[in-house]
């Protein structure tokens, strides 16, 4: 099959001497793999970890089970049963002490607080958040829940504690409102460590999870996705993330995702515009089709398809979906479960102890143009240092040959385990050939 012609350098280019260097098509972003500097153990390993002690099991962090009362107010909560699940949406504080797989709960320090917003927008919040806050406060119980988190939250940031005491109680309600619209929520796991865990070395990542349950995670951050552009019409552009362990930015050593809603596009998407603008088939060229040609497909079903990345600083798997609607919200429940389930599949082989990021990208709210949305599993195994930062010339221990190597055997030990999902297809099973992915209407 002939190679597709590039007006770029290649983004992938091996050397004479084994060193392989990397363009990202989108960013420009060059990284190199030095042969043998991949030879280096993967993950953290706890070598000394500790019995988990009884007394403090589900009080290990504050988005364990029985600390629910030091998060903000619950916004909502999925709760699954067999291959279903139900959305609720969290009206009063009795509700906390209900089943829950997975809840929605305001951060408690916000990348952009909820005075941002009103300061530079005169954002208010809608008659249905102010009616939820408003009856929430009624109840004596939510008050006390709400202003016991507003104490920590003002001791956390250095407050004065004394001047803090002399305000009067509406006073110190008034940081409440962020609580009921702010902007920027974390979606939790309710697991800290796995089922029947007896060491604290034993923590529930989103690879311990079954298919159904990822799938839970999955649709209550979109739900929150949606619900952030609906009820902010200022936010431009919401961004989905998850940190996984301390290495990789986690505060907690507990499962969860984040989202913020900003007022602008991320810069990735800047990037990305004038070059689907220009060739709107430029993600199936530079990226999956590309990914093809080099036998980089990892795995795929049939509404997602997933290949070791190219031109990342870290050792890279992305997941793509096939579908021809870009925003995930409007995806139909098959849909974003395809995704879910090969994005439970690459965190599967990657692993619980290697710490990682995953990236969601999507597109823009205001654009008029298709782009797919994505999801990058990044492993934070190396860390950046003086060369990277004089040449701007990465250095990524892992080359996506190798990564792909690394995966696939995983892949198929788990599934035949019946760890991931049975419809899923792996590296040479693959059918995902050129221009298979239907998102792009000019196909």
């Amino acid at each position: 099959m002939a190679q597709p012609h590039f007006s770029q350098p290649s983004p992938l280019t091996r050397m004479s001497d084994g060193t392989i260097k990397q363009i990202n098509p989108f960013s420009g972003t060059e990284v190199w793999t030095i042969p043998g500097r991949a030879n280096r153990p993967l993950g953290l390993v706890n070598t000394n970890p500790e019995p988990i002690d009884e007394d403090r099991r589900g009080h290990y962090c504050s988005f364990c089970t029985q600390r629910i009362l030091e998060t903000p107010p619950e916004k909502a909560r999925i709760v699954g049963d067999g291959s279903k699940s139900r959305i609720l949406r969290s009206q009063s504080v009795d509700e906390l002490a209900g089943p829950w797989d997975f809840r929605r709960i305001p951060n408690l320090f916000e990348i952009l607080s909820f005075d941002y917003w009103v300061q530079n927008y005169g954002y208010e919040l809608s008659s249905e958040q102010r009616q939820r806050r408003d009856s929430y406060l009624s109840d004596p119980a939510g008050k006390a829940h709400v202003l016991s988190v507003l104490e920590t939250k003002a001791r956390a940031s250095g407050a004065d504690m004394d001047q803090w005491y002399k305000l009067s109680e509406r006073e110190r309600l008034e940081g409440a409102d962020g609580f009921f619209g702010g902007g920027h929520d974390v979606v939790v796991g309710r697991r800290h460590f796995v089922d029947g865990a007896t060491n604290d070395a034993q923590l529930a990542s989103s690879g311990t999870l079954s298919p159904a349950e990822h799938n839970w995670y999955m649709s209550l951050t979109i739900d929150a996705m949606r619900d952030l552009y609906a009820t902010n019409r200022y936010a431009r552009y919401v961004q989905v993330f998850q940190n996984w362990l301390k290495p990789a930015g986690a505060s907690f050593d507990h499962l969860h995702k984040q989202l913020v809603a900003i007022d602008e596009r991320s810069v990735n998407a800047e990037i990305e515009v004038a070059k689907v603008r220009s060739n709107p088939n430029v993600y199936n060229e530079l990226a999956v089709d590309y990914a093809g040609y080099q036998n980089l497909i990892i795995a795929e079903n049939k509404h997602a398809v997933a290949y070791a990345g190219f031109g990342h600083r870290y050792p890279t798997l992305e997941v793509y979906s096939k579908s021809a609607e870009p925003m995930p919200w409007e995806q139909s429940p098959e849909e974003q479960a395809g995704m879910s389930d090969l994005l439970h599949a690459m965190h599967v082989a990657t692993g619980g102890n290697i710490a990682c990021n995953e990236e969601w990208h999507h597109k823009p709210i205001d654009l008029d143009i298709p782009m797919p949305w994505r999801i990058l599993l990044k492993w934070r195994v190396s860390t950046l240092a003086g060369f990277e930062g004089g040449t701007k010339i990465y250095v990524n221990t892992i080359d996506p040959w190798t990564l792909r190597d690394r995966v696939v055997p995983q892949l198929l030990a788990a599934r035949a385990e019946g760890k991931i999902a049975s419809t899923i297809n792996i590296a040479t099973e693959c059918s995902c050939k050129v221009n298979s992915l239907k998102y792009n209407p000019y196909l």
